[in-house]
């Protein structure tokens, strides 16, 4: 027998057909169970179809395209669920409201069900998913029930814009509460919408310009701004002037250090990078941002200011310096208190603890004796003006075993017997046993005018017994002690050039890259 449903009351449909199934008592089951299990009666259909000739004004009626009777069905089942969950009086005579607020477990679950609200009971006049902190867009399958008269979704999370042409069917509708959302901001504010609705019914919701906000935004605009560029500004300075190393490589002063480069190189001047240190001068090593190590003086005295632009032209005459046997030069600084010069960092092994620690042959002497005769040599016919420190504890030895000259600056043009001089002193210290340069506890005058007494017969008795010489290598270092004492000589102003040292030294050097003469000891 065929059900008939009132059409003044369409929720009549689920609970007659359901307490024809179920004793209504007995239903426990959940929603999607129910949707899982049960089955359509028999005679749904027709009760169906019974009921749209009645009245063809029921919603699911007029539904296009044809008729989805399983949507229906499911729908029917729903509503039952819906109504009771909403406590309605007496859901099989009516279904006035949809009041789930407060429920967050439950609220999306019947928002998703977009076949109940496309055939939305037409009994239905207030609908609240108020306080369930929902996510997602505005729920525009809600809006199917445009015969509503209250609707209320604040205190949830929706996002997105409002569909405000989706209300226009909603005649009906005289109160709404969207606030407390986080709705985008909408580009018709002053729409006949919101007119219709006062501004309670918007608070928060992110729907309309909060004007208070507006003028705060405009007065950040305005003067945070500017402040912001500024900050920009000074702190660009700040890197120019301060780090340029922060800044491409293209913006960088060549060969100007600054005080907070050297900071932060030595990680605040520590005591873990101090590596030596005077009254004047303190010595750090220091690893730049590029990784590069580097040996940081630093002079504690205060200089004029026509001074320090003489110590500046020094320094970039300095900087112009490239060769082999020369410690690099990278560069100078100046700060309020101190001067600084910056140089590549080498090891600290010198020439005269490599002639104590290793005993090196005459060969490795040679080698050295060649690096720095070269070097001598370029800087003659470079930069004459630049002065030099040849002593065996200031020229350095690289990973394999070329001199490094460490010690130099802008000097005397006119200086090269002195220069001479100094190398002489070197040769000497080379070939001689370490113990006739101690017993002058560091005095270079003292030994120097001990050596100009000396005949070369009483100075081959002093060679360094720890070389193993042959008889080509024992001529060869008779030849390099007369040259050391013809360069030491101030007896009158006949000295050896720098061209006929270079050619005594590079034939020696030349003459000991030949194997297999044969060793003597000599005594």
């Amino acid at each position: 027998m065929a059900t008939t449903i009132s059409p003044t009351c369409f929720i009549c449909i689920p609970m007659i057909i359901l307490s024809s199934l179920y004793p209504i008592t007995t239903l426990c089951a959940t929603v999607l169970e129910d949707l899982k299990n049960l089955h359509k009666p028999q005679d749904f259909n027709t009760t169906i179809f019974n009921n749209c000739l009645k009245n063809p004004s029921l919603r699911y009626c007029n539904s296009s395209p044809m008729i989805d009777l399983d949507d229906i069905f499911k729908h029917t089942i729903v509503a039952s669920h819906l109504c009771n969950e909403s406590n309605n009086p007496n859901c099989v005579e009516s279904f006035p409201k949809i009041d789930l607020r407060n429920r967050p477990n439950i609220a999306s679950l019947y928002l998703s069900f977009t076949f109940f609200w496309k055939y939305c009971p037409l009994s239905i006049l207030s609908i609240d998913f108020s306080n369930n902190s929902v996510k997602g867009s505005f729920p525009n399958d809600v809006l199917y029930c445009t015969q509503i008269q209250s609707l209320d979704l604040s205190l949830n999370e929706f996002s997105g814009e409002i569909p405000i042409e989706n209300f226009s069917p909603l005649t009906n509708l005289t109160f709404l509460n969207l606030s407390y959302n986080c709705f985008s901001e909408s580009e018709v504010p002053d729409s006949q919408f919101f007119k219709k609705f006062n501004s309670s019914s918007f608070l928060h919701s992110g729907a309309l310009i909060d004007h208070k906000k507006f003028t705060i935004k405009a007065i950040i605009l305005l003067v945070g701004f500017p402040i912001l560029v500024i900050l920009m500004v000074i702190f660009l300075a700040w890197l120019c002037f301060q780090r340029p190393d922060f800044l491409p490589r293209i913006f960088h002063s060549r060969f100007k250090f600054t005080p907070a480069i050297l900071k932060a190189a030595t990680y605040g001047f520590s005591k873990e990078n101090l590596v030596g240190k005077s009254d004047i001068v303190h010595i750090y090593k220091g690893v730049l941002r590029d990784g590069t190590e580097v040996k940081i003086e630093m002079y504690w005295d205060d200089i004029s200011r026509d001074s320090y632009h003489k110590f500046v032209e020094e320094c970039k005459i300095l900087s112009e310096l490239d060769h082999k046997n020369l410690v690099k030069f990278l560069g100078w600084c100046k700060g309020r208190k101190f001067r600084a010069i910056i140089t590549e960092w080498t090891k600290d092994e010198n020439v005269e603890m490599w002639l104590l620690r290793e005993a090196p042959s005459w060969n490795h002497r040679v080698k050295v004796l060649m690096g720095v005769v070269e070097c001598m040599l370029y800087l003659h016919d470079e930069w004459p003006e630049v002065d030099y420190d040849l002593k065996t504890s200031s020229v350095l030895l690289s990973d394999n075993h070329e001199p490094l000259i460490s010690r130099f600056q802008v000097g005397d043009r006119n200086n090269i017997r002195k220069k001479i001089c100094k190398f002489g002193v070197f040769l000497l210290e080379m070939i001689l046993n370490k113990s006739i340069k101690e017993e002058f506890d560091g005095n270079d005058a003292g030994f120097l005018s001990y050596m100009r007494t000396l005949h070369h017969a009483e100075l081959q008795h002093m060679i360094d017994e720890r070389m193993d010489l042959n008889e080509t290598t024992l001529h060869q270092v008779k030849q390099a002690l007369s040259l050391g004492l013809m360069c030491i000589d101030q007896s009158n102003n006949e000295h050896p050039s720098l061209a006929q040292i270079f050619n005594i030294v590079s034939k020696a050097y030349k003459a000991n890259l030949v194997k297999g003469h044969k060793r003597v000891q000599f005594r």
